[in-house]
């Protein structure tokens, strides 16, 4: 009984201590910028358009990530047009063009991701005179996804389509594009990835090499680009048992704890620049577990 007691104390001590420290840690401050748009998901987006605020709500929960840094969280809203796609992609792509911060960005369906990479890049553009900036297409796309989204001959571009457009219109580079736990695609995406020699890594890849082996090898590719990183995470890339409120529905997909090595260990590359989450459907979510999911994920990545 004693000696159940005495770690019992021991344990509540320990944890007193590790909150006095985390409470004494300066917040970091990190900008969310809330993109309710979800028109451009073909039907499948519907409901994506309330996961910012449903974020939010999960967000203003959380106590730290695993580092141990509690993030100051700021929220603004871009107001946008569902009726409007081409007015809304206008105003996304014009508002992210005039920030200079760190950001994340919450959608809203997939097809958002085209004006935010577009009003990244123009902005590093506008600074090209700043050194850290001296080469404004110097980006390196990382993306998790289930689906490759290159479908073709959507304008303005779909969830299905954004990424071609990007490719196709020049904004990003086929060759500075990875590609993270694909399992379903067309054949059309497949003839276009592998033409364009578009690097990914199928959900069916990392299971056969090893989880940790895919980790490493995309960590030395990130340190061998010498490139920032703009970060898309869509969430079906996570196995619908832990995310079901999203638009596609694609099981054997990474667990949750599987995504998040992953960001952990490229947010340790310091490369970052911005970050988009994408394709969260509360309409379709059960006890909110895909949005609070959402809320872990930017947490985690809070601190980038």
């Amino acid at each position: 009984m004693k000696i159940k007691l005495f770690i019992e104390n021991k344990t509540k001590k320990r944890i007193n201590n590790l909150k006095k420290e985390i409470k004494n840690k300066k917040k970091i401050k990190m900008k969310i910028i809330k993109i309710p748009f979800g028109a451009g998901g073909l039907g499948h987006g519907n409901g994506s358009y309330l996961a910012p605020d449903k974020i939010e709500e999960s967000l203003k929960e959380s106590f730290a990530n695993e580092n141990g840094n509690q993030i100051d969280f700021s929220f603004q809203n871009i107001d946008v047009d569902n009726n409007d796609i081409e007015k809304s992609h206008k105003i996304i792509e014009k508002y992210i063009e005039s920030i200079d911060e760190k950001l994340i960005i919450i959608g809203g369906d997939h097809s958002i991701t085209y004006s935010c990479v577009k009003g990244f890049r123009n902005n590093r553009s506008n600074n090209i005179n700043n050194k850290s900036n001296n080469n404004f297409n110097n980006i390196l796309f990382i993306v998790f996804d289930a689906h490759p989204d290159l479908m073709k001959d959507f304008s303005p571009p779909s969830q299905e389509s954004y990424l071609r457009n990007l490719i196709e219109e020049d904004i990003i580079k086929s060759k500075d594009c990875i590609m993270i736990g694909t399992r379903n695609w067309d054949k059309e995406e497949i003839d276009y990835l592998n033409k364009n020699k578009i690097k990914y890594y199928s959900s069916k890849e990392i299971f056969d090499k090893g989880f940790k082996n895919i980790v490493g090898d995309l960590i030395n590719q990130i340190k061998d680009s010498k490139k920032d990183i703009y970060l898309s995470l869509d969430i079906d890339v996570v196995d619908p048992v832990e995310a079901i409120g999203t638009g596609y529905i694609e099981h054997g997909g990474m667990s949750s704890r599987e995504l998040i090595y992953f960001l952990q260990k490229i947010k340790e590359t310091k490369k970052i620049k911005m970050i988009d989450i994408v394709e969260v459907n509360p309409l379709k979510d059960i006890n909110d577990i895909t949005s609070k999911l959402a809320a872990k994920l930017i947490t985690e990545l809070g601190d980038y």
